[in-house]
């Protein structure tokens, strides 16, 4: 596969399976059709999120903000202090009302539980879009 036809990684890290699968199941293989493929990383503990996303292979990272015992916004804030030009992030807060804690954790965006798969979709392929080359 040449780079432009190459699946992007996506992490998507919750200690909540049903969380993951929900994620998944919004996105589907492919959200948009300017957009790659994206293939998953499902991670259910904060080690195996900092190994992935020490990799340099990840192109967005989904996080749960709710996840127990290390939740999203915590960790969002530890990847965009330690890793030099991170993925960008994307939170899963609790109510629409934590947007602002998002915020702090400078992730790019925040989409609130209940998933409502169109919101997601359209958060990912707003962040994917940034980083992905056009082609013509």
């Amino acid at each position: 596969m040449s780079d432009t036809t190459k699946p992007l990684k996506v992490l998507v890290y919750s200690d909540d399976v049903n969380t993951r699968q929900q994620v998944i199941l919004a996105l589907g293989r492919r959200p948009h059709p300017d957009l790659p493929e994206l293939e998953y990383v499902e991670v259910a503990t904060e080690p195996v999120v900092l190994q992935n996303m020490d990799s340099g292979e990840i192109s967005l990272a989904i996080l749960d903000g709710e996840a127990v015992p290390a939740g999203g916004m915590g960790i969002a804030k530890q990847l965009k202090d330690e890793i030099y030009q991170c993925p960008p992030v994307l939170v899963l807060t609790g109510r629409p009302q934590d947007a602002w804690l998002a915020t702090w954790s400078r992730a790019e965006a925040a989409v609130s539980h209940p998933i409502d798969p169109i919101q997601l979709a359209e958060a990912v392929i707003g962040l994917l879009r940034s980083n992905v080359p056009a082609t013509s």
